[in-house]
């Protein structure tokens, strides 16, 4: 016997429209005539449209729909579409490559815009905005300096770089103060991952409502011990009628003694 496998058929071109639409496509590509061609292509356009539904939220729809359709066929069918016939070329062109940057910067801590700033502020003629633009140049570069290195930096080492990568044209005077750059580390207590303040309260409110259920589970359970007791006490009186028996005993102690003096008082009043 001879099993039809997937792995022994052809492989599908586009595998959301399963099997049976690329055997159709494959029919009305064998078809003799072009208008019957055409008559069934618009059949199975419309089927394909069912099956993926999704499509529709698509611009041109139908325009996918039909460049798919020359997809299946391997671009090999002949029919009249409604729209430019795709080609192979504009399906399965390659992406471009992209150009990567390839900048020789010198001091990579400041980065490949601060030399661009600086190109830019020599290419000022006027010399008071040169000055502006050289003193926020040099502000930027240290801020960019402490955040690769936490430590404090002088404000000649900025300006004697800045005149260096300038080519000695940016040249701020003795005794100018830069920006100050202050990091504030966080505290200990804080840098636990995951320590979330808002957890914390809620995990301690609901400890202490752990404590206070407990607590009246507590008291609960020792109000209910004087009630066990006095029952225990009420089983011990009753319990089998001694106390009972014990307060009956005078009073047939009396029965006893009434009779005693009814006896007596007979034989004294026969004597």
């Amino acid at each position: 016997m001879n099993f039809d496998y997937n792995s022994t058929r052809p492989k599908l071109i586009l595998a959301e429209y399963g099997r049976n639409v690329q055997n159709m496509v494959n029919y009305i590509c064998d078809l003799p005539t072009k208008e019957e061609r055409n008559k069934y292509a618009q059949v199975v356009i419309d089927m394909m449209g069912v099956l993926n539904p999704h499509l529709r939220d698509v611009a041109d729809f139908k325009h996918k729909l039909w460049d798919h359709l020359q997809i299946i066929s391997d671009f090999q069918i002949d029919v009249d579409s409604p729209y430019p016939k795709a080609t192979p070329e504009l399906v399965k062109h390659e992406p471009e490559l992209l150009s990567y940057p390839q900048h020789n910067i010198k001091y990579k801590h400041y980065g490949f815009t601060v030399e661009k700033m600086i190109n830019k502020a020599i290419s000022i003629t006027d010399e008071e905005k040169r000055q502006k633009m050289a003193l926020s140049i040099a502000n930027f570069m240290k801020m960019a300096y402490t955040t690769w290195n936490k430590d404090a930096v002088a404000d000649e080492f900025i300006i004697q770089d800045l005149a260096e990568l300038s080519s000695k044209v940016l040249q701020l005077p003795e005794g100018t103060v830069l920006t100050k750059q202050d990091f504030k580390s966080a505290p200990p207590g804080n840098r636990v991952k995951g320590n979330n303040p808002t957890q914390t309260t809620n995990n301690n409110s609901g400890h202490s409502n752990n404590n206070h259920s407990r607590s009246n589970n507590n008291n609960n359970s020792n109000n209910r011990r004087p009630s066990g007791t006095n029952s225990f006490q009420k089983r011990s009186n009753s319990g089998g009628g001694s106390s009972n028996n014990n307060n009956r005993r005078p009073y047939q102690n009396n029965n006893n003694s009434n009779n005693n003096n009814s006896n007596s008082n007979s034989g004294y009043k026969r004597g």
